[in-house]
């Protein structure tokens, strides 16, 4: 039987060692200026300050013999090697190799991948070239103007955090003059209708994301706006505004795309990994330019070489990982809130959700062993300061929730106002220096009283404090400094998953739901078609079903075709 991590001597250790962490504080913690200068690191103006977790050196160091037992290095060199470490699907994790230089060598079963990675790059800026430029138009000569990407989950969480940071920089935003990119992805006729809302079939691209081109959901999207091309423009017009992202070329030209106009990406992508692929090139390339995707994938291409060659004690993404592992398995803290600074990654916090709990979200280790610790996190997070005035209440005197803040030092659009304190910049960093603090030394009833504070409301006014969290302070937030962002968060993530040992890189949870989905499809076909009574559902389903049917008896049977309109 396979060995856990929880059996080794380190892990055992670590679990003897939080007893005597229980018995130290924040507040003498970050007294302790060697302790904090050690817990501070710097690699390419990205500044990393965790000495706010509640962690001492001795905790570091046995993280470290945690990683080394866990054969962390081992793992690493794996994943870059191209060896199928996705044990469950036979697949090597090779995310990295697209957004490697042109030079590398990055082999997945004998061959080197990096040649079809820069061929579909150059294919991809080829033709976002002639879109941009004119050169490329739509059925009726008109340029292609806005772009609609269909896909879902990885293909659309990934590609939208990236295209809206990019939004407001200085560079992107010029070079996406006069274009639109929007995302469609709920298989909600609402979201359809939001999306195509404004638009002109006449100067729209739609880009449809789909590995298999079978995805449920990203094909009746795809129907859908295939419908509203055709209906305006004749089904003749498809194959000018309609482009794919797939590797079925059969039935990307079953379903109207000229092959010739289908974007590749390969089986060792996951959906969740695959921002750096066609999935998220294409769109942004459109709308913003190759040259800027580029400086997006060499930030991204920065930290990878980081990862793979920094030694574990100023490793970003190790480093982060192993805090993960320690506050998740050993402090018992289960959640993470990922709170950036700077509105421009409000789409942040969602892709790596995905990016984290579809991928360490396990159950068994990756030889199918039972785990007797829980693994994985709960991620959430919203821009500061307006989670401040959400969920920041429960995190200062609620549950302890582990806190990533994430600040810029220059901001994407300045505004200075005569007669201010600071400027709205430093108004937001201001809160960004001081919440950390807050968390981490509470106020204590003694500080209250001295204040002459009503007794009866020292108790709702105390902050326990000793609440840990890290700081990421970028130097800005251009193209370059997302891609680094991302690659930090992945690695992260794929870090915390060797050392518990699990499959970070297949998602069989997804599956069930979408196979008793299908049942519910075909239920739904026959009754509204037959007239079928609900049957071989459990109670509960039926009734739920019966009742959804008999409120909505007035969608017909046989259908024209109704596209929605705002």
């Amino acid at each position: 039987m396979a060995t856990l991590i929880s059996d080794t001597a380190p892990w055992k250790d670590l679990k003897a060692h939080v007893t005597d962490i229980g018995k130290t504080h924040l507040r003498d913690l970050m007294t302790d200026t060697d302790r904090c200068k050690s817990m501070i690191l710097e690699f390419d103006e990205i500044f990393l300050d965790y000495s706010r977790q509640c962690a001492t050196l001795d905790t570091m160091s046995k993280l470290f013999k945690l990683a080394e037992a866990a054969h962390l290095k081992e793992k690493i060199a794996s994943m870059f090697n191209g060896e199928h470490i996705n044990s469950t699907e036979n697949r090597s994790v090779l995310h990295v190799a697209l957004r490697a230089s042109k030079d590398t060598t990055i082999n997945s079963d004998g061959k080197n991948v990096v040649p079809d990675v820069w061929q579909v790059l150059d294919k991809i800026k080829e033709f976002s070239d002639k879109v941009r430029n004119g050169s490329w138009v739509g059925a009726t000569g008109k340029s292609l103007t806005n772009v609609i990407a269909i896909g879902i989950g990885g293909s659309f969480l990934g590609p939208l955090f990236v295209h809206t940071a990019l939004q407001t920089d200085p560079e992107a935003s010029k070079t996406a003059g006069g274009r639109q990119l929007r995302f469609l992805a709920n298989v909600d006729p609402v979201d359809v209708a939001r999306n195509t809302t404004g638009l002109d079939p006449e100067t729209t691209l739609v880009v449809v994301v789909s590995k298999t081109f079978t995805t449920a959901e990203t094909m009746l999207n795809a129907r859908t706006l295939r419908e509203w091309i055709s209906s305006a423009l004749g089904p003749q017009a498809v194959s000018k505004h309609m482009v794919a992202v797939s590797t079925n070329l059969k039935l990307v030209e079953k379903f109207g795309i000229d092959p010739n106009n289908a974007f590749a990406f390969w089986d060792w992508v996951g959906g969740r990994y695959s921002v750096c692929s066609a999935v998220g090139v294409l769109p942004l390339s459109l709308q913003y330019g190759f040259p800027v995707v580029e400086k997006f994938l060499k930030g991204a291409r920065s930290i990878d070489q980081h990862f793979q060659s920094t030694p574990f004690e100023k490793n970003i993404p190790v480093l982060l990982g192993l805090l993960s592992v320690w506050n998740v398995s050993f402090l018992e803290y289960p959640a993470r809130a990922i709170l950036p600074y700077t509105q421009a990654l409000e789409k942040l916090a969602p892709h790596i959700q995905q990016v984290s709990m579809e991928s360490n979200g396990k159950g068994v280790s990756i030889d199918g062993v039972r785990l007797p610790f829980e693994a994985g996190e709960i991620d959430f997070g919203e821009p500061g300061t307006n989670g401040q005035h959400s969920f920041y209440q429960l995190i200062h005197q609620g549950r302890v929730i582990p806190c990533d803040f994430i600040g810029i030092i220059k901001s994407q659009q300045p505004v200075y106002l005569r007669d201010e304190v600071v400027n709205n910049h430093d108004e937001l960093m201001s809160n960004f220096f001081a919440q950390p603090d807050a968390l981490a030394y509470g106020k204590t009833p003694e500080q209250l009283q001295s204040e002459n504070v009503a007794s009866h409301l020292v108790p709702h006014k105390t902050f326990t404090g000793n609440r840990p969290s890290l700081s990421l302070l970028l130097p800005s937030l251009d193209a370059y400094r997302i891609g680094q962002l991302l690659g930090i968060y992945e690695h992260r993530v794929a870090v915390e998953g060797f050392i518990w040992g699990i499959n970070s890189f297949d998602q069989w949870g997804v599956e069930l739901g979408k196979s008793l989905a299908s049942q519910v499809r075909k239920q739904l076909h026959a009754s509204r078609k037959k007239g079928e009574s609900v049957e071989g559902f459990n109670f509960s389903t039926t009734k739920l079903l019966t009742r959804y049917l008999e409120a909505s008896a007035d969608v017909p049977s046989e259908p024209t075709t109704l596209l929605p309109k705002i």
